[in-house]
């Protein structure tokens, strides 16, 4: 169980400008992802170092982006101005959590635009949705083929900062209370409104960068 990545919904000049803009502030390359047709959305790729990366995604004008939960998770945040949309835990196998949270994985799959087909199951977004500072789960099909393995970067997540109740995310994971991450830092401050990802810290080459 890890931080896989963060995702991050257009704002409102839309998905390449909003890419284009996150890149710069922390000097990566951005990557383009392609389609999600279970989800009606698509994504541009931030690759980071150490197996990680950022999602920049948006919603297409789409039946499935009505249908899949996802889909209505990206189109809410951008059409509150966009923004951290959560962030997304890899797992080697996801039946556990299956049985735990008594929900079903859902496969969703993307053509890169050099045709490469990447295949995963996720599970969560419906928890996500309801109380936005869970994460969501992935277990992707081939390694291999992870959206960072782009990366031509040393730039990668430093901290997470999040509105929310770390007992809450605890539990949420499986986790014993005392059990913290040695790679990424995690700061909780109380919400005030929703709780959710407020920020992304990012350790550079030119220092932190926090968006």
């Amino acid at each position: 169980m890890r931080v896989d990545h963060v995702s991050y919904a257009a704002e409102h000049d839309g998905l390449q400008a909003t890419a284009e803009r996150l890149a710069k502030l922390i000097g990566v390359d951005p990557v383009d992802g392609g389609i999600h047709p279970r989800f009606g959305t698509r994504n541009v790729i931030l690759p980071l170092a150490h197996e990680r990366y950022v999602e920049v995604v948006e919603v297409l004008d789409h039946p499935a982006s009505d249908k899949a939960p996802f889909g209505q998770a990206v189109r809410a945040r951008s059409e509150a101005g966009g923004g951290w949309l959560g962030w997304c835990i890899a797992v080697d196998d996801l039946a556990p959590l299956e049985a735990r949270i008594g929900r079903e994985a859902v496969p969703g799959n993307r053509y890169r635009p050099d045709g490469v087909e990447l295949r995963w199951r996720q599970l969560g977004i419906k928890g996500l949705m309801s109380d936005p500072q869970l994460p969501y789960f992935v277990e992707w099909e081939d390694v291999s083929l992870h959206p960072s393995s782009a990366a031509h970067t040393t730039v990668t997540i430093d901290s997470l900062q999040i509105a929310g109740d770390p007992d809450r995310v605890r539990d949420w994971l499986g986790l014993p209370p005392d059990e913290t991450s040695s790679v990424i830092d995690f700061t909780f401050v109380a919400p005030r409104g929703t709780p959710g990802l407020l920020a992304v810290t990012f350790d550079t080459p030119d220092g932190k960068v926090t968006i």
